[in-house]
């Protein structure tokens, strides 16, 4: 086996065993420690895949934001989870499997993973993207290439509309920065 094929089955290992021990877990601060573990996994496996812009997202959005989120949701909420009675914990289960069940029936249908003759391979315009990406720009993946080069300014923009939406969030939750009440100074 190559080194790349090798690297995919322990990350892949990992993150099974982190979904896991989250799925197990009551106590809320190390689940939110282990989501963020899993989407740095998650990331690095993306970054072996030669998707560095997802990459990217992924540790920006699930490593970074969502857990800084679930840390200031704690300061607002209780440590541990709640039981769950067992009927609705079957109930959740069902619902898994049939909706699991739905998506691996649906990705029969898919074409095989690299085919040459699936519609995204036939259209007219894919060589001309394919070769104008490789003469102007030297970078291997050519989705990382169209977003930081092409589309520079919308990566910008989509990065600005999250950090506006956490700061929103922030903000919502009662965390964010407060400045000191000038009128119960007055009143000395």
């Amino acid at each position: 086996m190559t080194t790349d094929i090798v690297l995919n089955i322990v990350l892949l290992s990992l993150m099974a065993i982190t979904g896991l021990a989250i799925a197990r877990l009551r106590n809320l601060f190390p689940v939110a420690m282990l989501t963020g573990l899993y989407s740095l996994l998650s990331a690095s496996l993306f970054t072996l895949l030669d998707a560095v812009d997802v990459a990217l997202t992924e540790a920006a959005v699930g490593a970074g934001v969502t857990t800084v989120l679930f840390l200031a949701t704690f300061g607002l909420t209780r440590a541990r989870e709640k039981p769950v009675a067992r009927s609705r914990t079957v109930i959740g289960l069902v619902v898994t499997v049939l909706t699991g069940a739905a998506l691996f029936y649906a990705s029969l249908d898919m074409p095989h993973f690299g085919d040459r003759n699936t519609p995204v391979q036939d259209h007219p315009l894919r060589e001309r993207y394919l070769s104008t990406v490789n003469e102007e720009i030297d970078v291997p993946n050519t989705v990382t290439a169209v977003l930081g080069s092409y589309r520079g300014y919308d990566t910008l923009g989509e990065v600005t509309v999250i950090l506006t939406a956490g700061i929103g969030v922030l903000m919502l939750l009662g965390v964010a920065w407060r400045r000191p009440d000038k009128h119960k100074e007055s009143d000395r």
